[in-house]
């Protein structure tokens, strides 16, 4: 499970990268420690309702945790962080996302907490706390990872939009800390991910970045969803 990410991108730097259309009149500060339900960044493409043809690539904020459009209301979304590669396709909540809302998610490397082995058949008083550490590509690249999102209307008649991030099996270079990792789109497969006129084919477009990932040990700060800051993601010294 993918569930505390980093994403500190400047809004010049996202614009140019993923070659947005259209930008926010606001972009929000560096986020260093993402939790479920909080509002994160999205690259998407819409089709005008005046120029169905075309497609405008966006940079937006939604929030992540999906809420599916038929859901009755939005407690769930909390649940819904993450869709399974292996099931995506399959799923009620995912299935319509993934033929035609489709989104990336930039991030500069993700949190996952690692039990000492042996800790879990100890009294829970007597167990040491998870150590978190933070895993990112080692060429210092950022991931672009594969995401789906949806569009709620709430009784009110209040539109809320949400995201989910799909996960694979962790490859064997971060696999020791979690048996689950992001997917993430490469460059040269963002225009077909994104593009809504695209319906089939597009799981075929993903990619598990084990082998490009490195992972270090970071402070326990991160596992208080308050903490926020560049100094959750500096690793901890050698003892």
């Amino acid at each position: 499970m993918c569930g505390r990410y980093a994403s500190s991108a400047d809004a010049s730097w996202l614009e140019e990268v993923f070659e947005i259309d259209e930008m926010p009149d606001e972009v929000p500060p560096p986020r260093y420690n993402i939790a479920p339900t909080d509002p994160v960044l999205a690259v998407v493409e819409r089709t005008p309702k005046d120029a169905p043809a075309r497609v405008v690539r966006k940079l937006v904020e939604l929030r992540w945790g999906l809420v599916p459009s038929w859901s009755r209301d939005a407690k769930g979304g909390a649940r819904m962080i993450n869709a399974r590669f292996e099931t995506v396709a399959e799923k009620p909540a995912f299935r319509r996302a993934l033929a035609v809302r489709r989104c990336l998610l930039p991030a500069d490397g993700y949190y996952e907490w690692y039990a000492p082995e042996g800790s879990a058949e100890l009294p829970a008083s007597r167990r040491p706390p998870k150590q978190p550490f933070f895993i990112h590509p080692a060429d210092g690249s950022r991931l672009a990872m594969a995401g789906l999102y949806e569009f709620w209307k709430s009784p009110a008649g209040e539109w809320l939009s949400t995201c989910t991030i799909i996960t694979t099996t962790a490859a064997d270079a971060v696999g020791h800390i979690h048996d689950r990792m992001p997917m993430t789109v490469r460059p040269e497969a963002w225009d077909a991910w994104l593009d809504p006129h695209r319906t089939e084919g597009a799981l075929d477009l993903l990619d598990a970045p084990g082998a490009q990932l490195e992972a270090y040990a970071v402070s326990r700060l991160v596992s208080t969803v308050g903490n926020d800051g560049p100094e959750l993601i500096e690793p901890l010294p050698e003892s």
